[in-house]
């Protein structure tokens, strides 16, 4: 019996002493919409407090910039071609390990609270958490209908940033100290439509916000850019409600640009108030400091840049995504310039917390990197996108992105030559991308050496020319996405 209780000790103690996880995930999140990442306009204290007391990841990106495709990455490690899920309609599948799943398996209570976004009208609970509430496809600023663990599927009144940080808020008070725990806060924030709350609605009245250069540099761009520029995802379109008589290439109808990112804005300053609701409960519980609290984005966002807003493409600000992680373990003050992606989020969550690894993994863990220096980390890695029926205004996309180059093309998708004019940018001397390199003679040999790397890069995730699989590119189109699915 005496053994027993010592047993029994030990390995409450151990559970204890685990680390527990805090995953705020925010959708369409540019890092420059963040104090921390030098926001002129947008103050997040809260976030930024985090950072300074944690690790900054300057150079973070998403291997695919839709919502579906990279969030299954984050949760398991994996590209887009491995864990099948290549578009905003498909499930993550069920047989997949995912970190959440395994950290479950190792004795952590599981949640998730908000957008979820795999499964387009799916809102039942998923494997791997005790509790999972969530609501179908996008869910909406207010008054959103949520599935509440699949035993009640209820309208909350209120604004989804308010109500999700409630929900996640109630079971976390729930939770015993002697379990560790993971909880995934999804917010909506700040996916278009761009709505803030009332108290945020006019918070940037004052400043004004124009086209950027870039989106008037194109002629040594692909065309197919230019045909973008009056589509649901170019600056002269509807840009997502806020411009109500479209197209409108008028110079006035700037104003309507400036809305939009006024919008966003908006909702990102109720996005640092919940991060400081969630802190204020983890010091309150002496639990701050034995807890990983990872802020982090799905995706980036154009906006503007090159003519387009939304994302998909491999340009700078579809794939850059902001990434901060708080765990006295890690260091405080920390700034990591290396090149991290969203497949190393489970394999460097994992470790930290001393779980079973991935039976696969894509990615590479950052802990190391972050606590002591890595010299093995990657100087390259590559980026896919497939052309989607429902939103053509992106063609295919295969791209490779090194610390100093970045070289895109864009398959037709049966295996003949590309129809696209591909892209080529020194991001050390065009950091903006203003220049497209790819037919300067005097740089034939670094695109020659380019196109090796990605192919190199592909094939150690399974992809060459027969298992690379896409649809056909059809061309940029005008008619609007189904109001369903924007």
């Amino acid at each position: 019996m005496r053994t027993l209780f010592f047993l029994l000790t030990a390995l409450t103690l151990h559970a204890a002493s685990k680390p527990n996880v805090l995953f705020i995930l925010c959708d369409d999140l540019r890092p420059d919409a963040l104090g921390c990442y030098g926001s002129k306009h947008v103050k997040t204290p809260n976030i930024d407090r985090l950072a300074s007391e944690g690790v900054r990841f300057a150079n973070t990106f998403c291997t695919t910039s839709l919502c579906s495709p990279s969030r299954a990455s984050i949760l398991s490690g994996l590209y887009a071609h491995t864990h099948g899920v290549t578009n905003n309609f498909t499930e993550y599948p069920d047989s997949m390990p995912s970190f959440p799943g395994l950290l479950h398996e190792a004795g952590y209570a599981t949640a998730y609270f908000g957008k979820y976004h795999m499964g387009e009208n799916n809102d039942d609970p998923r494997p791997g958490f005790d509790m999972f509430i969530t609501h179908k496809g996008q869910g909406s600023y207010f008054d959103t209908e949520w599935n509440l663990n699949g035993k009640e599927r209820k309208v909350i009144k209120g604004y989804y940033t308010t109500v999700v940080t409630d929900l996640a808020l109630d079971w976390l008070k729930q939770q015993s100290t002697e379990k560790p725990w993971c909880a995934f806060i999804g917010q909506k924030a700040p996916h278009s439509f761009y709505t803030p709350e009332e108290k945020y609605a006019h918070a940037f009245d004052d400043v004004r916000v124009p086209y950027p250069a870039t989106a008037f540099q194109l002629d040594d761009k692909p065309a197919w850019l230019k045909q973008r520029l009056h589509t649901w995802h170019g600056i002269y379109g509807p840009l997502f409600e806020w411009r109500k008589k479209f197209p409108d290439d008028r110079p006035e109808a700037v104003k309507d640009f400036e809305n939009m990112v006024h919008g966003y804005w908006g909702t990102v300053l109720s996005v640092d108030d919940s991060v400081a609701r969630v802190r204020a409960w983890l010091e309150e519980t002496k639990q701050l400091d034995n807890t990983i609290i990872v802020f982090m984005g799905d995706n980036g966002l154009l906006e503007g840049e090159h003519g387009m807003v939304d994302k998909r493409t491999a340009h700078e600000p579809s794939l850059r995504i902001p990434l901060v992680v708080r765990y006295p373990a890690l260091g405080a003050g920390k700034v990591i310039e290396q090149q991290a992606l969203t497949v190393d989020m489970a394999p460097s969550l994992l470790e930290l917390c001393a779980a079973p690894a991935l039976p696969k993994s894509h990615g590479k863990s950052w802990a190391k990197l972050v606590q002591s220096g890595d010299p093995a980390w990657r100087t390259s890695w590559f980026y896919h996108y497939n052309y989607e029926k429902q939103f053509p205004y992106t063609p295919n996309v295969r791209a490779l992105r090194t610390d100093r180059w970045k070289y895109i093309h864009y398959p037709h998708g049966d295996g003949s030559a590309d129809k696209h004019l591909s892209e080529l940018y020194d991001l050390q001397a065009d950091p903006g991308e203003t220049k497209n390199l790819i037919a300067d003679p005097q740089l034939a040999s670094t695109i020659t050496e380019l196109k090796a790397e990605l192919a190199k890069l592909m094939l150690a995730t399974g992809l060459d020319a027969q298992t690379d699989k896409m649809p056909l590119d059809e061309g940029v189109k005008s008619e609007l996405p189904d109001a369903k699915i924007r």
